[in-house]
This record gives structure tokens, C-alpha cells and sequence, in this order.
């Protein structure tokens, strides 16, 4: 086997291994999401507390719009937007630049729910990341920036 071969063959084996580990992270995000959408609110699923985390940090802005910055579709964002707002974390308020336009954003109630478990997942991770050095936690950090660039 030429060392062309071998490394490519190596470099398989290290995608394989890294694609293990990501599916794994992504059991557990999912299971800790909605863990931690229970505790915004009792009827929150995963992926509208995934949206509702997203529009805390973009501000209000039009359901065209937070189709355009989620990359969901229309009828998933609509169907999600129409959950949060029967729950009370986000309401439709008029657009001050389009008068016939909404904006949604969270609700009184929704930042400040939002705000206690983001406390809560800050703590764990960095007690995660307790015994991490910081280099490598700057490495993790670059190399997941250049992996989501990359995707």
C-alpha cells in the first residue's frame, strides 16, 4: 500500500470516527434541549425552544424573515412561531416601519424564562469544560467555526 493510499485510508477512518462522535453530540443536544425546553415550559418541544433560542438572539423580526435566518421552511416556522405564541413566550407586534407588517418577539414572559435556563446551560457547560485547558478549548472553539463554515 503507497502512503497516498494509507493516508486516505486513514483519512476515512478519522471522518468515520469524527462522524461517530458528532451523531452522539447530536443524541445528546437534543435530549438536553428538551430537557431544558420543559423547564421554559412544561408544553415546549425541542425544536421550538431550538427557534425560540434563535429569535432571542436576532430580536424581532418578520416570520419571512426567520425563515430566511433558520433555513426551516415557511410552514415549519409558521407552525413553530403559532406554538410559542399559544404558550406566551412570543407575540406578534406591529412592524414601526411597515405598518401592515409583524415582528415577532419573546414575550416578557419568554425572555425571562429563557434567561433562567440559559443560566443553566452556561453552568454545565462550563463545568463540562472544567478540567479543560483553555488552549484546548480555543482549538475546539476554531475548529467547529472552520467545520460550520465549511458546511
Amino acid at each position: 500500500m503507497s502512503d497516498g493510499q494509507a493516508e486516505q485510508g486513514d483519512h476515512e477512518v478519522a471522518a468515520q470516527d469524527l462522524e461517530r462522535e458528532l451523531a452522539k453530540l447530536f443524541g445528546r443536544v437534543r435530549s438536553y434541549s428538551l430537557a431544558l425546553a420543559a423547564k421554559v415550559h412544561p408544553g415546549l418541544d425541542g425544536a421550538s425552544y431550538v427557534l425560540l433560542v434563535h429569535l432571542s438572539g436576532i430580536g424581532p423580526l418578520r416570520a419571512a424573515d426567520v425563515v430566511e435566518h433558520t433555513g426551516l421552511d415557511k410552514s415549519t416556522v409558521s407552525r413553530q412561531i403559532a406554538r410559542l405564541e399559544e404558550l406566551g413566550l412570543v407575540e406578534r407586534v406591529p412592524d414601526p416601519s411597515d405598518g401592515r407588517a409583524r415582528l415577532v418577539q419573546l414575550t416578557e414572559t419568554g425572555t425571562a424564562r429563557l434567561a433562567e435556563v440559559q443560566v443553566l446551560r452556561r453552568r454545565r457547560l462550563r463545568e463540562s469544560l472544567s478540567e479543560w485547558s483553555t488552549r484546548d478549548i480555543v482549538d475546539l472553539s476554531r475548529l467547529l467555526g472552520r467545520f460550520n463554515n465549511d458546511l
